[in-house]
């Protein structure tokens, strides 16, 4: 027996990703990518013209919000109520914060350059790594919240004038809706890039395809 053969027989794998987690996740990238381009050519009009007229990219950039904002209430009520772990999945732990993080920071900096292996190994009920938990939590729990209200209100100025000054003003709105959107551009880069970075560089690419994960062998 070759040793190809060997090593493919003893290949083992975990279903890590459930077939609406994975939709969810393909149509929010759609989105997001969409929501950044758009913005960009509304924020820059003088500059950057992608999607032909300014009204056109507007219109873009509303349909594709509604849409992210609908599945993201689909994607928390999928963890909250019918899976029943979001916190647990999506929240540093007391290991995560006095040591993981540090280890995974390590991980990433020095020892996956050296050929090193992760010190987290992914479950279905602990898939995410202690970098990946405080990241996620920020950006699921925190900014995408805020970009999507903030979104709200910028598309309905005039029934929602009284709320928007209360919040300082149309101006300081479009300002934080901007700013936000820079962090999701911004993540969008590193998230495909730490992507590549498992026991080959397209390992953490499949689970999103077919929900299944090799097993790493320490």
């Amino acid at each position: 027996m070759s040793a190809h053969n060997e090593h493919a027989e003893h290949k083992e794998f975990i279903y890590l990703t459930p077939m609406p987690i994975r939709i969810w996740h393909w149509i929010n990238a759609l989105g997001i990518v969409t929501l950044c381009l758009t913005g960009i050519q509304i924020r820059f009009p003088e500059y950057v013209n992608i999607f032909g007229t300014y009204k056109a990219a507007i219109r873009l950039h509303n349909t594709a919000g509604i849409t992210v904002s609908i599945f993201y209430a689909i994607w928390f009520a999928y963890y909250l109520i019918v899976k029943g772990n979001l916190f647990k999945l999506y929240v540093p732990n007391t290991y995560d914060i006095k040591m993981g993080i540090f280890r995974q920071v390590l991980y990433y900096f020095y020892y996956f350059f050296k050929g090193g292996q992760s010190p987290h190994h992914a479950t279905p009920d602990d898939k995410f790594n202690p970098m990946q938990k405080v990241a996620y939590m920020g950006l699921m729990l925190a900014l995408m919240p805020l970009v999507i209200v903030t979104g709200i209100l910028i598309l309905n100025v005039a029934p929602l004038r009284e709320l928007i000054l209360l919040m300082g003003g149309l101006k300081i709105l479009v300002s934080a809706h901007f700013l936000i959107a820079c962090c999701f551009f911004a993540f969008l880069f590193v998230h495909v890039y730490l992507a590549t970075m498992g026991h080959t560089p397209l390992a953490h690419f499949k689970p999103m395809w077919d929900g299944w994960e090799e097993v790493e062998h320490h």
